[in-house]
């Protein structure tokens, strides 16, 4: 079920607050979650029913093997009490024996990872072995689960840190809760455990607040503006100028390129403002997954400001394993590059993720090799710099082929400024829009205008305002915020004519 749509504006959502605060009210807490989870699996079943399967039997074996380390862990313990070592000894002598749970663990995570192997890349896996090798095993046509990545990596962090003895009891309904729950299921944040099962077990949390409701409508109002009425028409003319990559020319290519940026921006950051506001209507507060990152001058800013909680993973789980910056300068840039290329293959299997995840890990290496350098360069300058490379990077990220991207950064680089195609402006013909001024005229007469004032815009609000989190954390519930939830919300839904998925649904 996608957030931009009728059933869950109309249907699901309400009924989903008024069922679950219903339940807790009367202090049925358990029946409270078995409702959650409940919504949450009909919210991630209602496409395809056949992906409840492959959830279901995730969560179950991933708690099995939270259960079989925990089981461990209490054995050990309860030896090490049996004969009775001190105190002072029990936790070192506990950790040494709680080795026994490092296959578990590693078992686990490889059992993950063979999960998100199978449907997200076997078939890439097939075209490289018959490319490479001369042969024609038939492709399986795997049809990829919505948001396989992001519950995956979130039960991986469950499993790695209950090897680590930083989980405690909790049952199989709070788990299932906890990896389902609805608002950042499909495309994050990736949440850990001690940031939402204590919320979920907080007896606090279960009455209705009327300031988290406005809240949380608030900035739900604010992310469907962005994915409705952004997003989505940025999107019309960058999937144009992706499937006709040949005949752009610089004018149209460099507005394609600059477009999906903001596509890329307004249509996550959105889906994330609308999680974190969702979350907030069950008086539940998600981590921050984006902190203005076309705001940062360096590079290494701008991946500690985008997609915060998958870097996060990524230095837990596998940066600070492999030993972070702890040995020495050679070391430390290995193990970045790795963590970039691990990202790129994240984000779908095809190589121009790869090569877009290269480009910007060798930057990053470069970035920290020369830090004087950059951090000595104005900050005009080094915005530009971070910026102009994000976007030729995002090319590659964008396009269905390595030629395609190729093709189009040729076209910009040959500054052949041509009129701005018809298509181009079609699409910033905003659906709503023509109810209150009809842009014709202008747009036949004064198009770089007409467009222009959508790119001006899009680029004022990443950079001139404020971003939603910090928006919320100012809220106050007056009048004024009143009126503008009530005009996106609105607008939003009368926009709704075509509704369109997010785009991290497909990593």
């Amino acid at each position: 079920m996608l957030f931009n749509s009728y059933i869950f504006i109309f249907l699901f959502m309400p009924m989903c607050i008024l069922g679950y605060f219903a339940l807790n009210h009367t202090g049925k807490y358990k029946l409270g979650h078995a409702f959650l989870l409940g919504m949450s699996l009909w919210f991630y079943g209602y496409f395809n029913p056949s992906y409840l399967l492959i959830i279901i039997s995730s969560v179950c074996i991933n708690f099995l093997f939270y259960r079989w380390m925990k089981g461990m862990q209490r054995a050990t313990i309860l030896q090490a009490v049996t004969e009775n070592e001190e105190l002072q000894n029990l936790a070192g002598s506990s950790l040494g024996r709680l080795k026994k749970c490092k296959p578990i663990m590693l078992f686990g995570v490889a059992i993950n990872l063979g999960i998100i192997f199978y449907f997200k890349y076997m078939d890439f896996f097939i075209e490289n072995v018959n490319t490479i090798m001369k042969m024609d095993w038939p492709l399986l046509h795997i049809l990829l689960p919505l948001g396989i990545s992001f519950f995956t990596f979130q039960q991986i962090s469950f499993i790695v840190d209950t090897f680590r003895g930083e989980v405690p009891e909790y049952d199989f309904l709070t788990y299932a809760c906890y990896v389902t729950f609805f608002p950042q299921l499909v495309a994050g944040p990736i949440v850990t455990h001690d940031e939402l099962i204590p919320q979920l077990l907080d007896k606090s949390k279960k009455k209705f607040n009327w300031d988290n409701m406005a809240k949380g409508l608030y900035m739900f109002a604010i992310g469907m503006g962005k994915k409705v009425l952004l997003a989505d028409v940025f999107g019309i003319a960058v999937n144009w100028g992706y499937e006709n990559v040949a005949t752009l020319q610089a004018t149209n290519a460099i507005l394609i390129a600059v477009g999906y940026c903001f596509q890329l921006y307004f249509d996550f950051s959105g889906y994330c403002d609308m999680a974190i506001g969702l979350g907030k209507m069950l008086n539940i507060d998600l981590p921050v997954n984006f902190n203005s990152p076309y705001k940062a001058v360096t590079i290494t800013d701008f991946w500690n400001r985008w997609h915060m909680t998958l870097s996060r993973f990524f230095t837990r789980y596998v940066y600070i394993p492999l030993g972070g910056s702890r040995k020495g300068n050679i070391r430390t840039y290995i193990n970045l590059f790795i963590v970039f290329l691990l990202s790129g293959f994240w984000h779908g299997a095809a190589w121009t993720f790869v090569l877009w995840s290269v480009l910007n890990g060798l930057f990053c290496i470069v970035t920290r090799m020369f830090k004087k350098f950059f951090d000595n360069l104005h900050p005009a300058l080094g915005w530009m710099i971070t910026q102009g490379f994000f976007t030729l990077s995002v090319v590659f990220f964008r396009a269905n082929t390595i030629g395609d991207a190729i093709s189009l950064i040729k076209q910009i680089l040959y500054v052949d400024f041509t009129p701005i195609d018809v298509h181009i402006l079609e699409a910033f013909k905003i659906p709503g829009l023509n109810y209150f001024w009809d842009g014709t005229a202008l747009t036949n007469s004064l198009p770089f205008i007409y467009v222009g004032v959508f790119y001006y815009l899009a680029l004022f609000i990443v950079l001139g305002c404020k971003n939603s989190v910090e928006k919320m954390r100012q809220f106050v519930p007056n009048i004024k915020n009143m009126l503008w939830t009530a005009i996106l919300l609105s607008w939003s839904i009368a926009s709704l004519s075509g509704i369109s998925t997010f785009l991290y649904f497909n990593f």
